[in-house]
């Protein structure tokens, strides 16, 4: 059950009007979002993770009451004091959530992927609303459980794919779902980034003074420190603490597709990429999703390309390093963040587009705020993101193991593949145990 005097903390907020009405007539009000920060109801939030991508979620938040915050390395923390001085600080969320309890009421994650589900399912239990970065988790198991926690507790959640609350999103979905393509049958996704390669080096050296080493690694096996290889910016790159590119960037590519043609659970998986190296992720990769009908849509063959093996063309056009490419038996489009294109050009030449049916968001990080105060929906919550991370985190799953897999979504299991099983779940230092 919900904690009762959480709950009370939000009936006070939503009595005092901090975020009714935010949509009227079928349109996100902006100045009901700005009424919604009332400093008379303000959020107590805490913030687990304070530089780089952190510190820009935390400052989204800076509105209302930063009333804790925690980071392993001491320079981040007291340079992230200075910005909220009245904020508690912990080096241990652990240690944070125990001390700090009913007095707050939400939590925002912004660490290293391994420490997402060990950090933000123990927040949910306990009836704090949480925001946390992309992607969800670090496996298909923890997101499976986030989702569940979330459906069962009465909290607001969203995940860090920020480019959801753009406007060109929204367009290339109104366009989609108008038919435009006629039935799509087949996306392209690529990134030209890679996180990947390396070798672990022989030896180690202590940390610095100010970085608790231990914390930092949580819950994943004891390794040496070595400086530049981990901590602040390398860690993606191996196994045990990111999920490569794929981890990285597909939840901000793949989101589009999965929003425009409703797409869920796959039915099977498979990748290519170099050899798999048992650290260190690759540096290009290919993942192959077949994902079945939905509501009289014909299935869908889904692509994913990355680093070395992204492409230059794709369905007969020239693309550039990033993007979406929807293949339909009409036509074609090419989409990212800020643009599409519609192919072939002579076809749609005269194109005009569907009158607008999504609302302007509000902001990525006011919706939550938002959804905190009234419990309004969030377009990136739990149960969305939380698939969305599902299908993405098993292509890294169907490449370790080199073998197509046959998914079974409701069992979370590969029914062709039981070695599958050991890198959809993993196991957790003692003390920092996900279940």
């Amino acid at each position: 059950m919900p904690n009762t005097t959480h709950l009370k903390r939000r009936d006070f907020l939503r009595i005092t009007g901090a975020g009714a009405g935010l949509l009227a007539s079928g349109v996100w009000s902006q100045r009901a979002a700005a009424e919604s920060t009332s400093p008379n109801a303000k959020l107590n939030i805490a913030c687990i993770g304070t530089a780089n991508r952190a510190a820009a979620n935390n400052n989204r938040a800076a509105g209302e009451n930063i009333a804790a915050l925690c980071d392993v390395d001491r320079n981040y923390l007291d340079r992230a004091k200075q910005r909220f001085r009245d904020a508690r600080t912990y080096a241990d969320y652990r240690e944070m959530f125990d001390k700090e309890g009913d007095r707050i009421d939400a939590v925002i994650c912004s660490t290293t992927d391994h420490h997402h589900a060990p950090a933000s399912l123990p927040a949910i239990r306990a009836g704090k609303h949480v925001y946390c970065e992309k992607p969800l988790t670090h496996t298909v198991h923890e997101s499976r459980l986030l989702a569940e926690a979330t459906a069962e507790h009465d909290v607001a959640t969203q995940m860090g794919i920020q480019i959801h609350a753009g406007e060109n999103y929204r367009r290339v979905v109104e366009i989609i779902q108008a038919g435009t393509l006629g039935d799509v049958t087949e996306v392209h996704v690529w990134v030209g980034k890679h996180w990947g390669g390396g070798e672990r080096p022989e030896g180690g050296q202590d940390p610095p003074e100010s970085l608790s080493w231990d914390l930092w690694l949580g819950p994943a096996p004891e390794r040496p420190f070595w400086p530049g290889r981990y901590h602040p910016g390398q860690w993606r790159r191996w196994w045990d603490f990111g999920q490569g590119t794929l981890g990285d960037m597909a939840c901000h590519y793949m989101d589009l597709p999965f929003w425009a043609l409703n797409l869920r659970h796959p039915v099977t998986c498979e990748a290519e990429g170099p050899e798999v190296h048992p650290e260190t992720c690759p540096v290009g990769l290919i993942v192959r999703y077949e994902f079945p009908a939905r509501d009289g849509t014909p299935p869908v063959k889904f692509t994913w390309y990355d680093g070395q093996l992204t492409p230059r063309e794709v369905a007969g056009e020239r693309v550039p390093g990033n993007g979406v490419m929807f293949v339909g038996t009409e036509g074609r489009m090419f989409a990212d963040y800020n643009s599409y294109r519609l192919f072939p050009r002579e076809k749609f030449a005269d194109f005009q587009r569907p009158e607008p049916t999504i609302p302007r968001s509000i902001g990525h990080h006011a919706e939550w705020l938002k959804a905190c105060r009234d419990g309004s929906p969030t377009t990136c919550n739990f149960d969305y993101s939380g698939a969305l991370t599902e299908a993405v985190l098993l292509g890294n799953v169907a490449y370790r193991l080199g073998q197509k897999l046959e998914w079974d979504a409701p069992s979370l299991r590969a029914t062709n593949c039981p070695e599958a099983d050991a890198l959809i779940r993993k196991e957790y230092r003692a003390g920092w145990e996900v279940a």
